[in-house]
């Protein structure tokens, strides 16, 4: 089997493509990034092709002030350089084409006419649930919604249709995917994996219980809703740490108080640290494919509280190693804190349950095996 990934960024693909390498099976990966960043990842260089004036110029654009860009969206214009770009790199000799989702319309009709199988790689919801469910968010906060372009939306949902097989990540992707009529043959579900080389547990450094989310703090990932829960709340001696960039439109001042501390964004190579002074993450998204910080929580031994939006359900044992709630319960999110907050001997045990998890199976190389079986599977039925 001879494959090839092709993907604006990053993303997962450098994990794929990594674990595709060791196997044997890595014809060429397509990306925006530099050879020369690539390779960090583990990458053969002969088997790279970069595109990096598009990664230049979408970097250049994104620091563009709002102001000055007004209502322009070159979204569009991105998504149709690097495909029309990428479709020439794909190489005759490749069985399976994997291209990421809006990104890849032409490329996976080139795939198809050299003979390839052609996977679309979604890591998010189906595009139509995303939209609704977030601008019905938006909606409640009274707050502007800005749509993803229309341009990729539609390129996004041809793709769904011409695909051979869409790659998913989490149960939650998959339900959004079959109310919306894919049939589940077309669908390849296999949950992220994690790096346990860089996520391990490290000495906490005081007793403080405290809760931690990690990523945007965004109504996407509602943080407003675990923000009231926490706040509410008013645990003494306990802390709230938010990691990540706040976004711009975000609602923070009504939540002041000494034990909500944001800590900004953090490079991946110290989050360990983070987590590892933390007692519980807890990510209460709207929607999240698949919250990547929950195998990262838990490889460094921390149970975890998720939303049935986050793909939590796929790798978090309820009762074991965390609980799941309803998206936008506030009052599920407080009983569940205040249980971790009271049961301090559970909350060890669930922390180690977590960790041996990981371990066992939430490696990226678990994760290339169940990938590399799916792709053989799909190639032997087509």
């Amino acid at each position: 089997m001879k494959v090839t990934v092709s993907v604006f960024g990053r993303f997962h693909a450098f994990d794929l493509a990594l674990q595709l390498q060791k196997r044997g099976f890595l014809e060429t990966l397509i990306s925006t990034y530099s050879k020369l960043e690539i390779t960090k990842y583990g990458i053969e260089p002969s088997l790279i092709h970069s595109l990096v004036n598009l990664e230049i110029m979408a970097r250049a654009w994104q620091r563009v002030p709002r102001l000055l860009k007004g209502e322009r969206n070159l979204q569009l214009w991105f998504h149709e350089r690097f495909d029309r770009a990428a479709r020439n790199f794909i190489s005759t000799e490749s069985e399976l084409f994997v291209g990421w989702s809006s990104l890849c319309l032409d490329s996976l009709r080139r795939a198809k006419e050299l003979g390839a199988l052609a996977v679309v790689d979604r890591g998010s919801c189906h595009m139509a649930y995303q939209t609704q469910i977030m601008q019905e968010e938006y909606e409640r906060w009274g707050m502007k919604f800005t749509a993803t372009h229309s341009g990729v939306y539609e390129r996004e949902l041809q793709e769904y249709a011409e695909a051979d097989r869409i790659a998913i990540p989490s149960l939650f992707v998959k339900r959004t995917f079959l109310e919306r009529g894919v049939p589940e043959s077309k669908l390849i579900h296999v949950p992220y994996g994690t790096s346990l080389k860089q996520f391990y547990p490290v000495p906490k450094e005081d007793n403080i219980f405290r809760i931690i989310h990690c990523g945007g703090i965004t109504l996407r990932k509602g943080v407003q809703y675990l923000l009231q829960a926490f706040y509410e709340l008013k645990l003494p001696g306990a802390e709230l740490w938010l990691v990540g960039r706040v976004c711009p439109d975000f609602f923070l001042s009504q939540y002041k108080s000494d034990s909500i501390i944001i800590k900004s964004k953090q490079h991946q190579n110290k989050l360990r640290w983070f987590y590892s002074q933390c007692s519980v993450l807890c990510l209460a998204s709207i929607e999240d494919g698949f919250g990547m910080v929950i195998p990262q929580a838990m490889a460094c031994g921390l149970p975890v509280i998720h939303t049935t939006n986050t793909g939590g359900e796929d790798i978090v044992r309820a009762g074991v190693d965390g609980f799941s709630v309803p998206i936008r319960d506030v009052e599920a999110l407080k009983e569940k804190i205040l249980f971790f907050y009271e049961n301090p001997d559970r909350l060890a045990d669930m922390g180690k349950n977590a960790l041996v998890q990981a371990r066992k199976s939430l490696s990226w190389d678990d994760y290339g095996e169940k990938m590399v079986t799916a792709y053989q599977s799909a190639l032997a039925k087509r």
